[in-house]
């Protein structure tokens, strides 16, 4: 049997000399690689550096994703830093999405309606863009799982960042009515007050803004989408929800959780039962880091190759 001639083999070897050359740029940190990170406390737990050097390496992008704990007092001072040493932006976790606002030169739509922003650009010319990517990602979620929600009805329970974003996207994206629940003497209510006065101006969506109890399962009864934004069903809670009984809930609902872990909360299992779609957090948190990454890289997230990787490791 012939094998391959010398020219072939060199060929092989030219190749594989390329490639080998190529991982070492993708998975190596050089002295032009740019720098996109993540602030807030606590940060040691998050998936955001795992989803985004995964995006890097699969497009051969030569950036790195860092996490830095960072208190609010030293926000001013880090940010000022990562601007002057050429970083390409950040994400913003809790508590610095709402001390970040007063030093952005420039706020998306989402982002001075909800007042919180998760995402920073600097621009070429230094100025610090504010974006708010947590609303967009939780529809584009929606929609990655074939759920309609333009001109529905949605019910969310929950006003804190994740509640917020979302009651700001879907006032932009179309949604026909919206009733929020929040707890009775919540300190979150001036907040949310101002951000309805401003989402009645600018869009045709018919909001309620109402207290747990008997309303809910009215407001349940005849919607669309449910929404868990709060942060009841984590751990280590993750046998409670904030609703008990599901006999109320209407044929055809979808009942979306933003909790990620674990992947079926308490409320999400209700619905099942009872022959509903669900939707868990890992869509949102995928498709927030996506709109992201376009905003610092110019460039789709490869969002299965992601996908797949995260529940590998959840």
């Amino acid at each position: 049997m012939r094998h391959g001639s010398g020219t072939e083999k060199r060929g092989r070897g030219e190749k594989g000399k390329a490639m080998r050359e190529r991982e070492d740029q993708i998975f190596e940190i050089s002295g032009s690689t740019k720098l996109i990170c993540l602030l807030g406390s606590p940060v040691s737990h998050s998936l955001s550096p795992r989803i985004h050097n995964s995006a890097f390496r699969e497009l051969g992008l030569d950036y790195v994703y860092l996490a830095f704990d960072v208190k609010t007092e030293d926000l001013t001072f880090v940010l000022d830093a990562l601007r002057r040493m050429g970083a390409r932006g950040l994400n913003l976790t809790m508590p610095l999405k709402r001390s970040v606002l007063p030093l952005c030169d420039t706020l998306s739509e989402a982002a001075e309606i909800s007042e919180s922003v998760n995402t920073i650009v600097f621009s070429e010319d230094g100025r610090i863009e504010g974006h708010s990517t947590d609303g967009s990602g939780f529809f584009r979620g929606l929609e990655s799982e074939g759920i309609s929600y333009r001109g529905k009805k949605l019910v969310l329970l929950g006003a804190g960042g994740a509640g917020t974003a979302i009651l700001v996207q879907a006032a932009l994206s179309g949604v026909r009515e919206l009733s929020l629940f929040v707890r009775r003497g919540s300190r979150d209510l001036p907040r949310i007050r101002r951000i309805l006065a401003s989402l009645r101006k600018r869009s045709s969506c018919i909001f309620s803004l109402l207290e747990y109890g008997e309303a809910l399962y009215r407001e349940i009864s005849d919607c669309d989408i449910l929404v868990n934004a709060s942060s009841v069903g984590m751990a280590p809670d993750k046998e409670r929800s904030l609703i008990e009984d599901s006999s109320f809930f209407p044929e055809g609902l979808t009942v979306a959780d933003v909790i990620y872990s674990p992947r079926k909360t308490k409320l999400l299992r209700l619905a099942e039962e009872r022959g509903l779609r669900t939707v868990n957090g890992l869509p949102m948190l995928l498709f927030q880091g996506a709109e992201a990454f376009r905003l610092w890289c110019g460039r789709e997230m490869p969002m299965e190759n992601i996908r797949r990787n995260i529940l590998n490791y959840l």
